[in-house]
């Protein structure tokens, strides 16, 4: 589980499949095809280097294409004879290269951390391969020295310590390899749920040494957030009609649909449905209002990460998530899941102050968005620089909004009150301003909760974006230092951006740590603008402003 904000922190580790949070309001409603969006259209997808939007054929024919070609994939980059590999998705270049993600198998067994990106000419040759392990993917044997028995037994204590009270593992210890973090072993992984201590949904997946029985690892795959407020005023959101009756369907976006759990915990719920196609009243004690929020967050969403970086939807298969509102009575947390690839909000304090804002519907469905490309693990810097994606996307698809009830800022969750006092959750400019978050990398970063570990990241998009130095955005006034004394000069927001997400989807993998993002980041910025650019060293020049180096 991860929060929005650290309530407490966890000892424990994570690795990030699903995400959580957001708050985000709409007044009465009208709806249309499109939303009151579109601002910044960034210049920069035609760029040589720029990922093209492909059709579901398009992309289907170059997943299979490289299923084909698997076996002699693997010869060819070294793998042993009883690795395989397994094709997750594909990215096609402008210029015709591809990079082609994996997951990897041994002796049939799923490998936990042996994901790797294959980089291609345009002519199909190997330039390089980005692993997520160096190690050498072999375990002496893959029969268990310890029962599935005592590795459930461990996974229910673990579980129970976040306020599980399951008496049996929701999924069955299976064998993997473990190859996250160190010497790959022989492992099991299993999976419990229930509840965590504030009433959201568990899924804790822990991995035991299926040889020692050790407990290796554990991470909660129902990731949270916690917010206040209704924010965006009057906007337009996609519907569509059935007989007389309008639904919360927008058919133009995957059919990202908005449903009501009217307070339960379980389910999908009841769609929204209206006589007349004007939605919520802009107060919480309606119940369509909370519905027009999630709504709208979804769809502004979906249309930056299509308008802007030419990826259709989360999966990048043309298909939506969906939303669900009203969950549970006073719940004061909202979560991403990806077992059942929806958002959820809950209502808040009172059931006053649904928990739904542009930025942080933004920042949680970035989360689905990083399990499904890199899949940063969710502890140390890989964790920090998870959330810090989430953070960067979030923000951008706030100013891709252009919504003047919200306007883009470099603040995180500006508008949603956590503090109570009016401040924001996270500022990009200076993380440390928050008490908690690191404005520079340092030896103990990775002790730091992921949320506060991210600073470091958010510290370098906002230097590279905006540069050092005090100035005003939209109203409001930055004065972001650097580590080294150094003065910067940002590239903009839109160049930032494309660098940040080329390099999420090609170069990082589950186990980037800072001084990865820092190379995947070089190796997006000279795909895109050239290795003698002032692009390329505007990232070097960051980078250092914040000691990553």
């Amino acid at each position: 589980m991860t929060p929005l904000y650290a309530r407490h922190k966890r000892t424990t580790l994570a690795i990030a499949t699903a995400v959580a949070a957001g708050a985000l309001l709409t007044a009465g409603l009208t709806t249309g095809a499109t939303a009151q969006s579109g601002a910044e259209p960034s210049a920069d997808t035609q760029l040589a280097g720029a990922p093209v939007q492909l059709s579901a054929a398009a992309r289907t024919s170059l997943i299979k294409k490289a299923d084909a070609a698997t076996p002699e994939t693997a010869d060819e980059i070294g793998l042993g004879a009883k690795e395989k590999l397994v094709v997750r998705d594909v990215i096609k270049n402008a210029d015709g290269t591809t990079h082609t993600r994996y997951e990897r198998t041994y002796a049939g067994l799923p490998v936990l951390g042996g994901d790797l990106v294959i980089h291609e000419t345009k002519s199909g040759k190997t330039e390089g391969v980005t692993r997520a392990t160096k190690a050498d993917v072999k375990v002496t044997d893959v029969t268990p020295d310890i029962a599935k028995s005592t590795a459930e037994k461990q996974a229910l204590k673990a579980a129970k310590a976040e306020g599980s009270k399951k008496s049996a593992a929701d999924k069955a210890p299976r064998k993997v390899i473990w190859a996250a973090s160190g010497k790959p072993a022989l492992a099991y992984e299993t999976v419990v749920g229930g509840f965590q201590h504030d009433g959201t949904p568990q899924e804790l997946h822990v991995i035991t040494d299926a040889t020692t029985g050790e407990k290796l690892y554990e991470w909660e795959a129902i990731q949270t957030g916690t917010g206040h407020s209704q924010y965006s005023g009057d906007v337009t959101i996609g519907t569509s009609q059935s007989g007389s009756t309008f639904q919360l369907n927008d058919p133009t976006r995957g059919a990202s649909k908005t449903y009501n759990l009217n307070r339960g915990t379980s389910g999908t719920g009841t769609l929204f449905t209206d006589a007349d196609d004007t939605w919520g009243t802009g107060a919480a004690s309606n119940a369509q209002t909370a519905a027009v929020d999630a709504h709208f967050g979804a769809q502004v969403t979906w249309d930056f990460y299509k308008n802007v970086l030419g990826r259709s939807g989360i999966r990048n298969d043309g298909k939506a998530a969906y939303s669900r509102v009203h969950y549970g009575n006073a719940y004061v947390n909202a979560f991403w899941s990806d077992s059942c690839f929806c958002m959820t909000y809950g209502d808040g304090a009172g059931n006053a102050k649904p928990l739904t804002s542009i930025d942080v519907a933004g920042h949680e469905m970035t989360h689905g968005v990083t399990s499904n490309t890199a899949g940063l693990v969710y502890s140390g810097e890989s964790g920090g620089l998870n959330e810090a994606t989430s953070d960067i996307f979030g923000t951008a698809v706030e100013f891709y909004a252009a919504n003047s009830s919200d306007v883009g800022d470099y603040l995180i969750g500006e508008k949603i009150d956590i503090n109570g006092d009016g401040t924001p959750l996270r500022y990009m400019d200076k993380p440390s301003k928050d008490g908690d978050s690191a404005d520079a990398w340092s030896s103990s970063l990775g002790g730091l909760d992921v949320h506060h570990s991210s600073g470091p990241a958010n510290h370098f998009f906002y230097l590279l974006s905006e540069g050092s130095g005090t100035k005003t955005i939209n109203g409001v006034t930055y004065n972001s230092p650097t580590s080294n004394g150094s003065t910067i000069t940002g590239i903009g927001r839109d160049k930032a951006v494309q660098i940040w997400y080329k390099a999420l989807t090609e170069y990082m993998t589950s186990t980037t740590k800072y001084a990865g993002a820092r190379t995947a980041t070089l190796s997006a910025a000279s795909d895109l603008y050239g290795s003698t650019s002032a692009e390329y060293k505007a990232v070097q020049a960051a980078w250092a402003a914040v000691n990553v180096n």
